[in-house]
């Protein structure tokens, strides 16, 4: 779609419409538990928000839970619109699997880079500051990544007035965030950028329909060779016991019987 504005939001539908009920779901969970001062909810969705150190020790299912957790109405409105304009764009252009596969590791990639940055920081004898780290913007910035590598022509329309490239806006955004690294909220800049890059080694070496696709491609790939390997063996083995019954059988490359008739009549066809 080089060249075209995009003014609209795109479709709510596929795995856009899931990742944005998913978010508004847990904001609204965790909004409620803070109404309502239920302390063990509170906590527990405490726990499931990004803390390095608190992984470290061992809530290893923070990297994976983090980005569902938003605080604040604002915020959290402005992630959930990104995230349902860039999701349905990349969805409509390039499916569910491939998106889903997209926006997860670019998730997880925003976690692995602050628990790196943490831990590099508490070795040279620069900790970071122990905030949690809680959102999608991780993941939002990998979708913008995406789009800018993908569709870097493309002009979308900004706040209904300013129209940019994808591929500009991606370059701004990416330079902005560079420049928090050395504010009070690096930590959430690192792990955006870490968003952005994991985006970007996914689009640039992922297979085109996704892991999941490619995996299956894979396995039922594995599973065909052993069964042609199978019927092979027992060819080999079937015309070793018709040698000793005195007659004599053929096989093919896949095991599969050669009838003479057919072996003549396709002579016959060659030479005529």
């Amino acid at each position: 779609m080089p060249g075209q504005i995009q003014f609209a939001m795109p479709d709510f539908k596929g795995a856009t419409r899931r990742l944005i009920l998913w978010n508004l779901g847990a904001f609204f969970v965790v909004l409620l538990a803070g109404v309502a001062h239920i302390d063990a909810l509170a906590s527990f969705f405490g726990s499931v928000a990004l803390r390095p150190e608190m992984f470290l020790a061992g809530q290893v299912w923070q990297p994976f839970t983090y980005s569902l957790i938003h605080v604040g109405v604002i915020n959290t409105a402005f992630e959930l619109l990104s995230l349902w304009f860039l999701c349905g764009f990349l969805e409509m252009m390039h499916g569910d699997r491939w998106l889903m596969w997209l926006y997860a590791i670019s998730v997880l990639g925003a976690a692995i880079t602050a628990i790196v940055i943490f831990v590099v920081g508490m070795k040279i004898g620069y900790p970071p500051p122990l905030i949690p780290i809680y959102g999608c913007m991780g993941g939002i910035f990998g979708l913008l990544v995406a789009i800018g590598l993908l569709h870097g022509e493309t002009e979308f329309q900004l706040m209904f007035v300013l129209g940019m490239k994808a591929k500009y806006m991606a370059i701004v955004y990416g330079l902005i965030t560079l420049a928090m690294t050395f504010g009070e909220s690096r930590m959430y800049a690192f792990a955006e950028l870490g968003g952005g890059l994991a985006a970007l080694f996914y689009v640039r070496f992922a297979p085109s329909k996704g892991f999941g696709f490619a995996f299956s491609e894979s396995w039922y790939g594995l599973r065909n060779r052993y069964y042609r390997w199978k019927r092979r063996r027992a060819a080999s083995k079937f015309e070793v016991y018709m040698k000793k019954q005195g007659r004599t059988v053929r096989f093919d490359g896949q095991g599969r019987m050669i009838d003479d008739d057919d072996v003549r009549h396709d002579d016959r066809k060659r030479w005529n």
